[in-house]
């Protein structure tokens, strides 16, 4: 019986070439996530997308740009995770991207 060959990639993997390939699609991925880290509720996958975003671009790499410790990088972007601002404004500057912000529509004005 002969080996099959893996015809394919996991989507995972191409999700990680996609982040790396395409900025416009890391940023839209990143700012989806952000938008879910305002909900408790959604907080823990908008810190796996974050983290997601990281190993992307390596984990070792991003977190030697940030100034963070790989360890400590894991426990941060964890599902349990509090990243402090200054953690969260260092890997987007590693991986490329910056904090925007925009109008809440939603919000009344006082």
């Amino acid at each position: 019986m002969s080996k099959l060959k893996k015809a394919s990639i996991s989507n995972r993997e191409a999700a990680m070439r996609e982040l790396r390939a395409d900025p416009e699609y890391a940023a839209e991925f990143v700012k989806v996530a952000l938008e879910e880290m305002e909900d408790p509720k959604t907080c823990a996958s908008a810190l796996l997308a974050l983290r997601t975003i990281a190993e992307a671009y390596g984990m070792t790499k991003v977190a030697e740009e940030a100034g963070i410790q790989r360890e400590s990088l894991y426990r941060a972007l964890s599902p349990s995770g509090n990243p402090t601002m200054k953690t969260l404004m260092a890997v987007m500057k590693a991986v490329g991207l910056r904090l925007s912000a925009v109008p809440d529509k939603t919000h009344a004005h006082v």
